[in-house]
Parts: structure tokens; sequence; C-alpha cells
């Protein structure tokens, strides 16, 4: 599970970036290309259920799921054929898997734009133009090869040629990204995800706003809305620099500000969440006395393949599962009422994992 954190230079990655991985391993000042190589940190996904479940069933830790996040470079126009490093950076992104574009929404006179202006709209189309031409050039390349092996009866190969010309026609006909392509089959799908390509990656804009404008309804954010509405992606309005003060603070100095700024909780825990959610992933949960755990399995996981997540022993030898939900734990207060009044679960190999799910696991 990684997203990369991408956007025009001085748009305020590197801070978001810091403040979410509460680290200042990210170097943020203000000028261009101040990100070089990318940064990686580690986040917890806030789940108030973890906090739910603890009240019936208290545990010596609490563990939360946690999400890899990539700072990567900023992107310029040009950025495919060679701007700003542009190459460099762009290889950063084909290794994620869902990309967070951080889009400026704050105007600030001391924070120079590339662009020289502040148009989120602007930004969120060089961006995208920018990864388009470069999955274009990745698939020119790959194709003379798909389909001289396709010639020789390689069904994989002949999936793959297939697959890239449907792309590359979705790309230069339609001007659209991949994510918007419905044409693949599971085949073809899977016979070119080795390439890594850049604008079939889901997307989640990040709206960097200014303090005044947290709720995010000002004009500017209101445009990246209605954009996102179009393509199906999601906002998170994030106020970059005051989050990275609320992350510096302790816990009574954090809430203390949190209220003073009428804040109920952390910006970066719901954009953490919506990450999450973007990467197709839902969590369940073991509850014992020595731990309460949140574990992703990604969407549609089967029972065997959500207890592969824990460790690859527990698929190979999966029984059944024995599962309950938050709501009959709150309303029987224990398991043992939870199994006397009828509403445990039993699970077997075809069981479809529902988010929330509560799981002991049975295998040999």
């Amino acid at each position: 599970m990684k997203a990369g954190i991408v956007g025009l230079p001085n748009v305020g990655k590197s801070t978001l970036f810091n403040a979410l991985t509460s680290s200042k391993q990210a170097q943020a000042a203000n000028y261009p290309f101040c990100t070089i190589e990318p940064n990686e940190g580690i986040v917890p996904v806030p789940d108030p259920r973890l906090t739910r479940i603890t009240k019936f069933i208290v545990p010596q830790k609490v563990i939360p799921s946690t999400l890899t996040l990539v700072d990567i470079a900023g992107i310029v126009k040009g950025a495919s054929e060679g701007e700003g490093l542009g190459n460099k950076f762009l290889s950063h992104i084909r290794e994620v898997d869902a990309i967070l574009q951080v889009v400026r929404c704050f105007t600030d006179p001391d924070v120079v734009h590339v662009a020289g202006k502040v148009d989120p709209l602007a930004d969120i189309e060089t961006i995208e133009i920018e990864l388009m031409l470069a999955d274009v050039q990745t698939l020119e390349n790959a194709l003379p090869k798909a389909e001289r092996a396709a010639k020789s009866g390689d069904k994989e190969a002949k999936d793959r040629a297939e697959g890239i010309k449907k792309c590359l026609a979705h790309l230069l006909n339609e001007s659209k990204p991949l994510r918007t392509l419905t044409k693949l089959d599971e085949t073809e799908t899977k016979a070119i995800a080795s390439f890594g390509l850049m604008t079939a990656k889901q997307i989640l804009y990040v709206a960097n706003v200014d303090e005044n404008d947290l709720e995010g309804k000002g004009p500017q954010v209101m445009r990246v809305r209605a954009h996102a509405a179009s393509v199906g992606a999601g906002v998170v309005p994030v106020c970059a620099k005051l989050e990275a003060e609320i992350a510096e603070l302790d816990e009574a100095d954090r809430a203390e500000m949190m209220s003073s700024a009428g804040i109920s909780e952390p910006s970066l825990a719901v954009l953490a969440r919506e990450t999450y959610r973007v990467l197709g992933y839902q969590s369940y949960f073991t509850a014992g006395e020595k731990e309460v755990r949140a574990w992703p399995v990604p969407v549609g996981s089967t029972a065997p393949q959500a207890a592969g997540v824990i460790h690859t022993d527990f698929e190979k030898g999966f029984i059944r599962a024995e599962i309950y939900t938050l709501p009959d734990l709150e309303t029987y207060k224990t398991e043992r009422d939870i199994r006397s009044a009828g509403k445990l679960k039993l699970a077997g190999r075809d069981y479809i994992m529902q988010d929330g799910d509560i799981c002991h696991f049975l295998f040999n």
C-alpha cells in the first residue's frame, strides 16, 4: 500500500508529507525542486472503531493499519521530455499504487508559483498531460516487442499487444487518462501491469488551502471539487501549514490548538482514511487481551486471503473464520454473549470479507 504525493513545485507537498509522517525528513523550502530524491514514511490510518472495540475488549496494545507515503519531487510542464529532471521524477510515480495530487488553493505572495499565478485546474491539467505523454512513450516503446512476441503464438504476448493498442487509442484518440478506460479485460490488464502506467492509477486531489478556508468551500477549492466530480475522483482540503504546526505539538497543546481553530480532528486523519479507500482497501479486526488490531485487505478479499495477511500458513491451512460485528459487540458486551445469542457467524472459504468484521481464524 504505497501512495505518491505529486504536484507542481511549491504547492506544499513536502510540508504535507512532513506533517503526515510527523517528521522533517523532506526538505520544505520556498524554491522549486528542493526535493530531489523521494522520501518515504509510514502513516497510521486512524480508525475510531478501534477505540470502540477497546471499551469491551481491553488489550495490552492497539495497532492501526498503516500505509506508505512517498514524497515525489515537483513535476513541471515538459517533464515527459526531461524538463526539471522529469524522467527521473516520473519513474518514481510508476512505483506507487495511487496518486495524491496536491494542488495549491492558497494565495501567498511570499511563496512563488512556478506558473506565476494560482490556478489549481491549470496545475491539474499540467500534471495530467505530462503523465499521459509519459504513458504514451512507454506504450509506444513496448508495442513492437509485444507484437513480435505475439506472432509466435504466445498468449500473454497477444494479450499484452492488444492491451497496449487499446491504451494507446484511449490516450491519443480520447485524450483521457487510463483510469477511465473500461475496455481492457482481466488478462489484458494483467499483461500490461508491469509497465506501471501512471494515468491508470487512482487519484485523490489534496486541496492545499489557507487557514481561512479549512472546510474547503472557497472558490478555488470548489473548482477542484467540480473537476474531481467529473472524473470520479475525491477531494480532501488540507491546510498543510497549519497541520504541520499541529503535528509538532504535544497532545495537550495539539488539542487546544485544534479547538481554537474549530477542528474536530486533524485533516491528516481524513486524508489518511481517504487514501486508504482510494487504494481499494478496507479493514477487518482481530481482538484479544494481547492486542486489538486492524488488518488491511483489498475490497473483495475472501476469508482465507484475509487470514493470509496475518500469516501465509493461516491461508494455506484455513478451516473457517468466526466473525462478529462491532454493533453486536456493543449490544452484547462480550464474545461469549455474542456466541450465546447466535450472532457469531461461521464463514467458509467463499466468504467475502466485509469492512469492520471482527474475526478469529481457525487453521490446520
